[in-house]
């Protein structure tokens, strides 16, 4: 269990999590028509440079599931999110990859995305995965291909997906509405 996994006043939560939001909101950069036409994409890069809004989002979604045993972080921004999640939870954090980043044996799980498909894999050995309580974090939480096969992947190997969170959730898109029964949590929706 996690040396932060103390209850904290409700008050305290909700504070934090406000906190997060308005500098979410303050800091994020959005681009039209980027990677594809039609995809209005959410650059998070200027809320993780400054150091107020990273440590704001870690601190909120640290405080999800402080008794998470792993932090797994999606390729590639939620490598950042989990790192500073794991740090601040005093756990272990694994990062799920884009397909062929990691040497086999892998276990892989294919998914569809607003603008194309792509898949996403963890090692299939050298990390102890079954049983595990694990935190799942990505940056943007869109059509939900992505997030859902993360959590697949991970119940495939006998690991436990608790929780997932995101900083952005384009609600429009539906993408809540294909995840499992792990609660799914964002800082804001727009």
């Amino acid at each position: 269990m996690s040396k932060h996994a103390a209850v904290e006043p409700a008050d305290e939560v909700a504070g934090r999590g406000g906190r997060a939001a308005t500098l979410v909101r303050k800091h994020t950069r959005w681009a039209d028509d980027f990677p594809e036409p039609g995809v209005r994409f959410a650059d998070l890069t200027p809320v993780f440079a400054d150091p107020e809004g990273f440590r704001a989002v870690v601190d909120c979604l640290a405080a999800l599931v402080p008794d998470a045993d792993l932090v797994a972080g999606v390729d590639a921004r939620g490598f950042l999110l989990g790192a500073g999640v794991a740090a601040t939870l005093g756990t272990g954090v694994i990062a799920v990859r884009k397909r062929g980043k990691l040497p086999p044996p892998v276990v892989t799980r294919e998914y569809e995305l607003e603008y194309g498909a792509a898949a996403l894999e963890v090692p299939a050995t050298g990390v102890a995965l079954r049983g595990r309580r694990v935190l799942l974090l990505d940056d943007v939480l869109a059509t939900g291909g992505t997030l859902a096969a993360a959590a697949d992947l991970f119940a495939s190997v006998g690991a436990e997906v608790v929780a997932a969170a995101v900083v952005v959730e384009i609600e429009a898109l539906g993408g809540r509405g294909r995840q499992g029964d792990y609660p799914v949590t964002s800082i804001i929706t727009v």
